[in-house]
């Protein structure tokens, strides 16, 4: 399937993530349906032109019409949707996803669904610290990473489809990652970075912290404003990766926290070079 306008998407869950899929799709020109829950949110996308069509139920005809169904739903609730409503979804359809973490649900997605379904998993590394489709504004999408996580199940052309999302969605990269390779980096990068975050929030209750901090506070902890629901089942879905990070970090910590305990200048700044020389790869254009 060759990814071009006159394929129609529907996006199911017109949250934050899936109205950045439907306004980013909407301005290329393809003809994009939702299905999501709240009668707002739908009444809120068809008013600023973010979908063509939609409903608040699942509508047999919505997901049949469909060339390219995304999921923007939590884990739990896109195994469940499969479960209920897989057996609507028509022969020849390519399914995708936003979904922060893969191993707990890619294979038993690809699983459930029928023969001649396919699902490619995706992970749009693109986020903001606020939720829902008021909130949505695809141009989160310009500078961040995107990521195409497939099996041995999936077919090089759904692999190439979804690969080419990405870039129409405009990412500024896009790579691919097995499952448990994925489930690994993102262990590390982003749901270590949030707990972090939130650590360090509830670490000081002092109610004057707001009048005195500066920029570098309000770097670390843009995150820790957080959606506790989602976040949650993350962290709980990718347990196993995740401690094995928050442990090795420990272990970083404690390593920094006895360089002060005991004045050991050289060791602290010897941390302090390797940090400044790996932080800097990130500020290279690719």
């Amino acid at each position: 399937m060759k990814l071009d306008a006159s394929k129609k998407i529907l996006i199911v869950g017109l949250g934050l993530l899936g109205g950045c899929y439907a306004m980013a799709l909407k301005k290329k020109g393809f003809y994009v349906t939702a299905i999501t829950k709240e009668p707002d949110d739908l009444t809120y996308a068809l008013s600023q032109g973010i979908i063509d069509k939609g409903s608040t139920t699942v509508e047999a005809e919505l997901i049949k019409e469909a060339d390219i169904i995304v999921f923007a739903l939590y884990p739990h609730t896109f195994i469940e949707w499969i479960k209920e409503n897989g057996d609507l979804i028509q022969e020849g359809t390519v399914i995708t996803d936003v979904t922060g973490v893969k191993g707990c649900l890619v294979y038993e997605i690809q699983a459930l669904l029928k023969p001649g379904v396919e699902f490619i998993a995706a992970h749009p590394m693109a986020g903001r610290e606020v939720s829902g489709v008021r909130n949505s504004d695809d141009s989160i999408f310009k500078e961040a990473n995107y990521i195409v996580v497939p099996t041995e199940a999936n077919t090089f052309g759904a692999i190439e489809l979804c690969k080419e999302l990405g870039e129409i969605l405009g990412f500024a990269r896009v790579s691919v990652l097995n499952p448990e390779k994925h489930d690994e980096m993102i262990a590390f990068l982003s749901q270590l970075t949030h707990c972090i975050a939130v650590s360090l929030m509830c670490a000081n209750d002092n109610p004057g912290l707001v009048l005195y901090t500066g920029d570098s506070f309000r770097d670390l902890t843009r995150i820790a404003r957080i959606n506790d629901e989602m976040w949650s089942e993350l962290f709980l879905s990718n347990k196993d990766a995740l401690l094995k990070e928050m442990e090795k970090y420990r272990k970083t910590f404690d390593k920094l926290y006895d360089c002060i305990k005991h004045n050991d200048r050289e060791e602290m700044r010897s941390m302090m070079r390797i940090s400044t020389e790996r932080r800097g790869e990130f500020n290279k254009k690719s």
